[in-house]
């Protein structure tokens, strides 16, 4: 039985500054995610991958308020906009694993839009602190606000305001068995993009969308969980995951064991915005029954899951 292996890749990873935002530069990113798969998937791996979609759905949501302020189009909700990106991501990503397994190894990539249910009273909806979108000045805030009772806005460093949201946990990846099913019959499986779409139950026991954004790599390791997967691979911006960062004494972490990583954690060597909730995903996807996760850049993905470099925590 092949060993499954659950890939969680940034949106920052395919659009990589202000100048790399069009079609054409997104293409070429996704490429080289493209071949990096394609050569996990050669050595013998089935792999599902899941992807952020920070920055293309801040472009979607800018588009949908242009739209909105300069020719009265109604908005787009944060749902829709969370889909839209999950489609759009997907078919790059879709295409060109396609194009690479085609050649290589005879297989497709196909794209799941995936929704993931979460708890309406999960406290994050009381108190959103997620900010989405473009900055507005006091006016179109205030405008905005009369239009959208519903939404909140934050003041923002005297650079504007912004819309924030609820950022909940997530707890049922909806789609999971269809995912398991395909990637059992040998597709590489792309899922969960942007961390899925947020939905809730109603009184009907029917889902319906929520304006939220979920953590993509707690999404990512919940599906990991749900699929029973053997491995998940974080990427991120550092070769491998460092304590005493930045400082003379900064060690950079090769195989890791859970207590060591627990250890380091307490001790306060991940910040809170960046490292620290992929440190406690990796711990929560072990604590699961998950065997190793692998910490490291898209660029590492081959050689780290052959244990050449990447930091490895194993159960």
């Amino acid at each position: 039985m092949k060993e499954l292996v659950v890939v969680a890749i940034g949106g920052n990873s395919i659009i990589k500054d202000n100048a790399s935002q069009s079609i054409a530069h997104q293409e070429q990113a996704v490429q080289e995610v493209a071949a990096h798969i394609s050569d996990m998937v050669a050595e013998g791996y089935n792999i599902v991958l899941t992807h952020g979609n920070g920055p293309q759905v801040g472009l979607d949501l800018r588009r949908a308020e242009v739209a909105h302020v300069q020719e009265g189009l109604p908005l787009t909700p944060l749902a829709n906009c969370v889909a839209d990106t999950q489609g759009g991501i997907g078919y790059l990503i879709q295409q060109a694993l396609t194009n690479q397994l085609r050649v290589q190894q005879n297989k497709q990539a196909i794209t799941i839009i995936s929704q993931v249910e979460v708890n309406k009273n999960d406290p994050n909806f009381v108190s959103p602190t997620k900010p989405i979108g473009a900055f507005f000045s006091e006016k179109e805030m205030v405008q905005l606000q009369q239009e959208n009772p519903q939404w909140h806005f934050v003041e923002d460093s005297g650079r504007g305001y912004r819309r924030v949201v609820a950022s909940p946990i997530p707890q049922h990846v909806i789609e999971s068995k269809a995912i398991k099913s395909l990637s059992e019959c040998g597709y590489v499986v792309i899922a969960v993009g942007g961390g899925g779409i947020p939905v809730i139950k109603n009184e009907h026991g029917n889902y319906q969308s929520v304006d939220a954004v979920i953590d993509k790599d707690l999404s990512s390791t919940l599906l990991a969980k749900e699929l029973h997967a053997d491995i998940l691979i974080i990427t991120t911006g550092v070769e491998k995951v460092c304590i005493h960062f930045g400082k003379p004494e900064q060690k950079a972490l090769g195989e890791t064991s859970v207590e060591e990583m627990t250890q380091y954690m307490h001790e306060g060597h991940f910040p809170p915005g960046s490292m620290l909730p992929k440190i406690e995903a990796s711990l929560s996807f072990l604590a699961a029954g998950g065997k190793r996760v692998i910490i490291t850049t898209p660029e590492k993905l081959a050689s780290a899951l052959k244990g050449e470099t990447g930091t490895h925590i194993v159960a």
